[in-house]
C-alpha cells in the first residue's frame, strides 16, 4: 500500500467504539479474570484529569505506551509522571495490580503537537517507570519481538471508547505496510487505543511488535499506524538508567518529550 492519501487522526484516548463496530471487526471483550488470563500485564493507563490510554508491562517496573499519552490537553507539556497511574489488567472498577508513575522517557526525535503525521508516530513510543514494580508472580510482562514478520498475523489487545472498562482483544489482523520504522494495520482501535500493545505469535510465544500510535482512514476504512520498537526501547532504557539518581529525573522530561496528559489516543481528521 501507498501513504498517500492516509487521513491521520491521533486517538486522543477518552472513549470508544460501538458493540457493533466490534462485533464487525472481531473483537472479543475480555470481561472476567479468566478471559484475562495471559492478558494481565495489559492495562489501563488512567490520567487524573480522567482521560486514559492503553499500557502493557514489559518489566516489572516498565509499562510501554504511546508517547503522546504523556502529554496534556495542549499536546505540548508533558504531564506530572504522578498523575498517571497504571491499572494492570483493570476489568469493571478493579485492578490486578495498580501503580503510579514515577518517570518518564521519551525519544528525543518525538515532537509534541496537536497534528499527527506519519514522521511523529515513527517516534510516538514512551518507557514508563513505575514507583514500585509489581511482582511476576501477579502480572507477567511482555517481551518485545524482533525480527522477521512477514506473513505472520498480528493482534491487538485495548482498551477505547465504548469499552473503557474491560480489555477488548481483536485475535488477528494483518500488517499492511512496512518501512522507514513505520507500520500500518488494518487493527480496529479507536479512542483510547493510543499506546495498545500489537502482537505478533511466532510457535507459541506472543510477542510486542509494536505500539499503536495513530489512527489513519484510507479508501477502504481506517488504519492503526505503529513503530518498529526494539531500537528504540533499547534508547530509553538507557535514558532512564543513566538518570536515575537524578534528583529532579521524576519530575522533568527525560530527554525527550514534553508535558502532555494521557487523555489517551488521537486520530487524525481529514
Amino acid at each position: 500500500m501507498s501513504l498517500r492519501g492516509l487521513t491521520l487522526a491521533l486517538i486522543a484516548g477518552l472513549w470508544a467504539t460501538t458493540a457493533a463496530a466490534q462485533t464487525a471487526s472481531g473483537l472479543i471483550r475480555l470481561g472476567d479474570r479468566d478471559d484475562l488470563l495471559g492478558w494481565e500485564a495489559v492495562g489501563r493507563l488512567d490520567h487524573a484529569s480522567g482521560g486514559f490510554c492503553t499500557g502493557t508491562l514489559i518489566a516489572p517496573d516498565l509499562v510501554l505506551t504511546a508517547a503522546h499519552c504523556v502529554y496534556g490537553p495542549d499536546r505540548r507539556s508533558m504531564a506530572a509522571p504522578s498523575s498517571l497511574t497504571f491499572r494492570a489488567g483493570f476489568s469493571h472498577g478493579s485492578a490486578i495490580a495498580e501503580r503510579r508513575v514515577a518517570r518518564i522517557a521519551v525519544p528525543p526525535e518525538y515532537q509534541p503537537g496537536p497534528r499527527a503525521t506519519t514522521a511523529r508516530a515513527r517516534h510516538d513510543v514512551a518507557l514508563l517507570e513505575l514507583e514500585q514494580p509489581i511482582p511476576v508472580s501477579e502480572v507477567d510482562p511482555f517481551a518485545l519481538h524482533s525480527g522477521e514478520t512477514k506473513g505472520l498475523p498480528v493482534s491487538v489487545v485495548s482498551y477505547g471508547k465504548g469499552r473503557a472498562e474491560a480489555l477488548s482483544r481483536q485475535r488477528s489482523c494483518n500488517m499492511l505496510y512496512r518501512n522507514q520504522a513505520l507500520l500500518v494495520f488494518d487493527c480496529d482501535v479507536t479512542f483510547g487505543s493510543s499506546g495498545s500493545p500489537v502482537f505478533v505469535k511466532t510457535g507459541n510465544r506472543v510477542r510486542i511488535l509494536s505500539v499503536v500510535s495513530q489512527m489513519a482512514r484510507t479508501g477502504d476504512g481506517k488504519v492503526a499506524l505503529g513503530m518498529e520498537l526494539p531500537a528504540l526501547v533499547d534508547s530509553l532504557k538507557a535514558t532512564l538508567r543513566a538518570t536515575r539518581q537524578a534528583p529532579q529525573a521524576s519530575l522533568r522530561r527525560i530527554t525527550v518529550g514534553g508535558d502532555r496528559s494521557g487523555t489517551g489516543a488521537k486520530f487524525v481528521k481529514p
